[in-house]
């Protein structure tokens, strides 16, 4: 038959073993759209889910990888709204972490943390870029904008160097977002002197400070009033953190934050 029709033997048992495989993908076609299709959440179910499935309700075992690119391929991916990654346009930079949950500081300006969080409105979403000291745990900075960029970032740290003496070493503690591995805040924390520490992948308690106050802010503030547009949301977030900064008493040291600054000074 290779000989009447002028194709190799090879070419003939790679014609075979296609059109095999072809069959194998209509099968697991078949049977993700059953699995899709047996029950109202089913289509929430990611690949390893529908590979447990199928192996339970058929006795065929796939590997996962094979039923993503199954699922990709014929567009039967899940329905869960999938994480979205930014690409921030330049070379990127990661540092050792420094800080390794050394909360405290002996006096001010010797570490600071920050992070970016998130204000849900009405009118759509406002990011706040903070600093934290942890030497009282006062918000030496803070920005808000409608974008999370890089820019929002670095007019954090300016804002914190133009109103804070920083003298000593100062150690700035972040998470691995891109706005901290970017080449812009490598070059600003270069200018200012400022030596920059991170979180390693996949621990959010290296950075447990900055993340704390988010917490305070949302569980103090941001629940309590409902804000339908961003510019309440600003006027929100400006008047509980002058009332975090100035007033608020903590339990450890039975000062606000600026009174515990103020007697060190």
């Amino acid at each position: 038959m290779c000989r009447f029709f002028d194709v190799s033997r090879s070419g003939y048992y790679s014609f075979r073993k296609r059109s095999k495989q072809l069959n194998q993908e209509s099968l697991l076609v078949g049977q993700i759209q059953a699995c899709h299709n047996s029950g109202k959440y089913m289509c929430t179910y990611g690949c390893r889910r529908v590979q447990l499935w199928i192996e339970r309700q058929y006795g065929k075992h796939y590997n996962y990888k094979t039923v993503w690119r199954v699922m990709h391929k014929y567009g039967l991916l899940s329905k869960i709204r999938r994480k979205r990654f930014v690409h921030c346009g330049e070379k990127t930079r990661t540092y050792a972490n420094l800080l390794n949950r050394n909360f405290h500081a002996d006096r001010p300006n010797q570490k600071w943390v920050t992070d970016i969080s998130y204000i849900p409105t009405k009118q759509g979403t406002l990011y706040l870029s903070v600093i934290r000291d942890l030497f009282d745990l006062s918000i030496v900075a803070y920005k808000t904008s409608t974008r999370q960029s890089i820019k929002l970032v670095l007019d954090t740290i300016r804002t914190a160097i133009e109103k804070e003496e920083v003298t000593a070493e100062l150690l700035l503690h972040s998470d691995q977002g891109f706005q901290y591995a970017s080449q812009s805040y490598f070059a600003l924390t270069t200018q200012y002197g400022i030596t920059p520490s991170m979180s390693r992948r996949a621990n959010p308690y290296d950075n447990a400070m900055a993340e704390n106050f988010f917490s305070i802010l949302k569980s103090e503030c941001i629940r309590l009033f409902k804000t339908e547009t961003i510019r309440e949301a600003q006027t929100l977030i400006d008047s509980y953190i002058a009332f975090y900064n100035h007033e608020r008493i903590q339990l450890y040291s039975k000062l606000s934050p600026f009174q515990k600054r103020r007697l060190f000074v």
